[in-house]
């Protein structure tokens, strides 16, 4: 009984290896797969809003993800909120200088108005 199943056992490698190698068919080993790539990447001609982040989906590799395609993500949404937070400041800084413009104003004209 022992001697059959280690011939089985046999049989079987022996099977599976000449269904991976190629059987001799003359086909080869059996063909790569195509890596599985980013589907829809963030838009290139307009900034990145929330819809797109929340509807990227990265394929899924040996180890989990494609570190190239999360790579490339992160570093456009990185420099999309680098632009976005100096685009704030400088609107913040130019609010701050209308305000104290209009401040200045506010504070000449009374005087203005009393020396008449």
């Amino acid at each position: 009984m022992f001697l059959f199943l280690v011939v089985a056992l046999a049989v079987v490698v022996a099977a599976v290896t000449l269904a991976v190698v190629g059987g001799g068919e003359g086909t080869g080993p059996l063909p790569e797969a195509a890596p599985d790539r980013l589907q829809d990447p963030l838009p290139a001609d307009r900034p990145v809003n929330s819809a797109d982040v929340e509807s990227l989906r990265f394929p899924l590799a040996a180890r989990g993800y494609r570190m190239a395609d999360v790579d490339d993500a992160l570093s456009r949404l990185g420099a999309e909120l680098a632009e976005r937070d100096a685009r704030i400041a400088d609107l913040e800084s130019a609010l701050a200088g209308a305000q104290a413009a209009a401040a200045h104003v506010r504070m000449d004209k009374p005087a203005q108005e009393d020396q008449e």
